[in-house]
């Protein structure tokens, strides 16, 4: 069921972002008076199409194939690779016929409402939700590093007060993409001591394979006080309120530890000794086989903090939040290019966006902020240089301002080629790469 609530969530985000991504091309193609023949969602590859119907001299329909949308503006060297009308003499209402910076804005319209898509949802969900998160004063216990934390050198119990010597104010701070995609520094303090850990450029390599989790766990160290009891840990003898301070003689002091010991004995008794007040004794408790036996720890340890926001002041935070999505996606491209990190650890594809962004359950306030953090990404996707995506045409436009006359349709016509083959073989890449963790995880 899980799978189908991915695919449906993501079904459902890519298709409004897309009608609204080809939505931002058409409205500025009529408002300069420029003919559009087709409004698709998904390619009608091969003429086949799921449904159409016609509106003036416009045809709008959804097409077989899932793999974006397009509109089909008259007198354009695009998808269409219409050549038999682009020999025809130029019309006054194709998009040939009209200024270079009327044709720069049309190109640029799609990008434009992607961005202004994103702000209004991260707008809208910093107004109707606040921002929660955990100050990083309320971590007493510090954190709980995985694998990649322990290997860079970070220890249980260290509390990170700064990165790159600015002051930490909110605990998810630690595992933002602030540290994750830069040369950073953590002023980390462990045993009353101030030292520094360095962050390696290529974190984000492990990271993507192992998980966030195996890096520093989103959820800060608490004292192993016990405040539920059902199941085997009922049948033994805890009770809520109980400290744990060892299982099997094996001294613990946060839920990290337990979770730990409770690992290494899968489907084995366990002597769980544990302060009652000012009482110590000691219990059987018969571990099951994945590792539990029925103890919620006190999460009040964990202090959380709400903001709440007028609709105006909600604004500029939104705006941040899409301005810190955009320019995260420009560093991550930029860490590929220059070898930092692997491409097929950055890129994800259809698969991974339903797994890993909207998740197997629908709670609607992820599916707007995944859908957000989306069309930010659309956008920033669709500037890169590339013939055949929106940024391709706008160089190619910004050269022709520049020489004062068009580059030839043969020349657009090739490279609108280089640009589907190059589009095509990402797509296999990020699809086989999906396959593939999908397999191995």
């Amino acid at each position: 069921m899980s799978g189908l609530i991915m695919a449906a969530q993501l079904l459902l985000g890519l298709s409004i972002l897309v009608i609204l991504h080809e939505l931002g091309h058409f409205l500025a193609a009529r408002a300069f008076g420029i003919k559009v023949e087709k409004f698709y969602l998904f390619f009608d590859a091969w003429g086949f199409k799921l449904f159409s119907f016609k509106r003036g001299d416009c045809e709008y329909g959804i097409g077989w194939l899932p793999l974006g949308g397009y509109v089909k503006i008259t007198g354009m060297i695009d998808e269409s690779m219409d050549t038999e009308q682009m020999k025809q003499p130029a019309q006054p209402w194709e998009f040939r016929s009209k200024p270079a910076w009327q044709r720069l804005i049309v190109m640029l319209g799609g990008v434009v409402v992607n961005i202004i898509v994103g702000i209004l949802i991260f707008w809208m969900l910093t107004f109707i939700y606040g921002e929660t998160f955990i100050p990083n004063s309320s971590v007493v216990n510090g954190i709980n590093p995985g694998t990649i934390g322990k290997e860079i050198g970070l220890q249980k119990g260290d509390r990170v007060v700064a990165i790159n010597g600015k002051k930490v104010i909110r605990f998810d701070e630690i595992t933002s993409s602030k540290v994750l995609l830069g040369n950073t520094n953590l002023a980390v303090i462990r045993n009353n001591r101030t030292i520094d850990v360095s962050i390696p450029d290529n974190v984000l390599n492990k990271v993507s394979d192992l998980g966030i989790d195996e890096f520093i766990s989103r959820t800060p160290l608490i004292l192993a006080s016990v405040d539920s009891v059902y199941n085997n840990a009922l049948k033994g003898g805890l009770k809520k309120g109980d400290q744990i301070i060892a299982i099997n003689k094996v001294p613990v002091k946060y839920n990290a530890d337990v979770v730990q010991e409770l690992r290494k004995n899968k489907g084995k008794p366990a002597l769980f000794t544990v302060k009652r007040g000012t009482v110590t004794s000691a219990h059987n408790v018969q571990i099951d086989s994945a590792g539990a036996v029925g103890i919620g720890f006190d999460m009040g340890q964990i202090r959380e903090e709400t903001i709440n926001y007028s609709l105006f002041a909600a604004l500029p935070i939104g705006i941040n939040q899409a301005w810190k999505t955009f320019s995260d996606n420009a560093k991550g491209i930029w860490k590929v290019l220059t070898g930092k990190v692997q491409a097929n650890k950055a890129f994800s594809g259809p698969v991974e966006i339903a797994r890993k962004v909207y998740g197997g359950e629908w709670i609607w306030a992820r599916f707007w902020a995944s859908t957000g953090f989306i069309s930010i990404a659309l956008a920033f996707m669709n500037l890169l240089p590339i013939p055949a995506l929106d940024g391709g045409h706008v160089v190619f436009l910004i050269i022709e301002m520049i020489k004062g006359k068009p580059l030839g349709d043969k020349f657009m016509e090739r490279a609108q080629i280089v640009g589907f083959v190059l589009l095509l073989s990402l797509m296999v890449f990020v699809l086989g790469n999906d396959i593939f963790k999908a397999i191995m995880h």
